[in-house]
């Protein structure tokens, strides 16, 4: 079974809450055990400038986000756990495809536009207090992901553009200077929870309504007392639907447990009753981890040696891929012009497949053979992540190809049998 890379960023700008461990946390965690899947995590304190300009802040927030990971059963000999300002190579992809990323692409960016229409309602200049950080962050996450070349990267709905935009910068910079990256794809997982907080919205730091992962026994046993419930008396019917301690609840306990408290509350189960019952949930889960969070939190330097060792495991894969990149831009030893063109000699003795966008934005391949002749020339697509599926499917060989064809909108300009044995010689390159 092949290898699928999964890539993960946490920007370090805040402290973990419950709503962090339940919706990113643990799920990710637990996917990183799964057989086949080769797992990145990495703490994005390049992006936490963008946000907060408080150093100490910055510091504290990788410090307990690095604890909290490990705590909750991260395995670094298992994955590749490290933090993005200890491979230096990814600021220099960033520039690699600030080169290739077209300025219009980046003024569609959401975060961008919803800044520019809030100037623009309040009357003032449309860039006004936007950073070049801001506008450029689509660009420093596609380096992230592109430095590594994943496969997928689980995002929330709200990331879906950014994952898109690497994709068109990778496409570009692939058609510019040959395969080099891969196109990833986003992964959005629909059954993840969110939690709501002490206020019944969305447990969010934004709202100051959250409950920290890691806080101690006693605090946590406060802020769950002071979560909002509604003024029903012991012994009256109380609703689940849309009682933020029964949420919360649900997302620790097991189905039968969730099964007992729902009778409990039809029962009517005083809420501080109810409470205590979640604050006793929630601590038997998570006591036997803020063990080793505050372990941790005293000894930052065992966190220092973990994201060093894991910088050094990422930059084994960064460092030679960069250099491969610096070679392919022209970045190059100037005695080595006579190996450059026995290099682009080998490169063009292979059939390729060209990505690209035209002028009227849409996604388009080819593909050619040794020589450059064309051999097959597609349609438009309305997306590169199309573009990009219909590619992979027209070199998965054990489909007769000519039943893909008549699934795929393309031109083909050679016989059929041409098209096979291209495809095979490409094949045989790569392995």
């Amino acid at each position: 079974m092949s290898t699928v890379r999964v890539l993960t960023g946490i920007t370090t700008s805040g402290t973990p809450h419950l709503g962090n461990y339940v919706g990113a946390i643990r799920p990710a965690i637990q996917a990183s055990r799964a057989p086949g899947v080769e797992s990145f995590y990495f703490l994005a304190d390049y992006h936490a400038l963008i946000k907060v300009d408080e150093p100490a802040r910055i510091q504290r927030s990788t410090l307990e986000i690095a604890a909290s990971w490990i705590a909750c059963g991260l395995d670094p000999e298992r994955v590749t756990f490290y933090r993005q300002s200890d491979v230096p190579e990814i600021p220099e992809l960033t520039w690699f495809l600030t080169c290739v990323c077209g300025k219009g692409l980046l003024n569609r960016a959401h975060a961008y536009k919803a800044s520019v229409d809030k100037n623009n309602a309040a009357g003032v200049d449309p860039d006004s207090d936007v950073t070049a950080g801001l506008f450029m962050y689509p660009v420093l996450m596609a380096a992230d992901i592109l430095m590594f070349n994943a496969h997928r990267v689980p995002v929330g709905r709200d990331q879906i553009q950014h994952i898109e935009m690497a994709r068109d910068i990778a496409a570009s910079f692939n058609h510019l200077y040959g395969e080099h990256f891969v196109l990833p794809e986003a992964q959005i997982e629909e059954s993840v929870a969110t939690l709501p907080g002490l206020d019944g919205r969305k447990m969010s730091k934004s709202y100051d309504n959250t409950i920290p992962l890691f806080a101690p026994r006693e605090q946590l046993k406060k802020l769950i007392a002071g979560i909002k419930t509604d003024s029903r008396a012991p012994g009256e019917p109380k609703e689940t639907e849309g009682s933020a301690l029964f949420q919360i609840y649900q997302a620790f306990a097991t189905p039968t447990e969730t099964a007992q408290l729902r009778q409990a509350y039809a029962d009517g189960i005083a809420w501080a009753e109810a409470k205590t019952t979640l604050f006793e949930r929630i601590d038997h889960e998570i006591a036997p981890k803020r063990e080793t969070y505050e372990s941790l939190m005293r000894h930052p330097e065992r966190l220092e040696e973990l994201l060093k060792a894991g910088a050094a495991k990422a930059r084994a894969i960064a460092t030679p891929f960069t250099a491969r990149l610096r070679h392919a831009v022209g970045l190059r030893d100037l005695r080595a012009q006579a190996g450059d063109k026995k290099d682009k000699a080998a490169k063009a003795a292979v059939p390729s497949f060209k990505q690209y966008r035209e002028a009227d934005g849409r996604f388009y391949f080819k593909f050619v053979d040794a020589q450059g002749k064309l051999l097959l020339q597609s349609e438009g697509f309305a997306s590169p992540k199309e573009a990009g599926q219909a590619v992979k499917r027209l070199q998965e060989l054990s489909i007769p190809l000519a039943s893909v064809l008549q699934e795929i909108p393309v031109k083909q300009l050679v016989t059929t049998q041409e098209l096979e044995s291209a495809l095979q010689q490409l094949l045989a390159a790569r392995d």
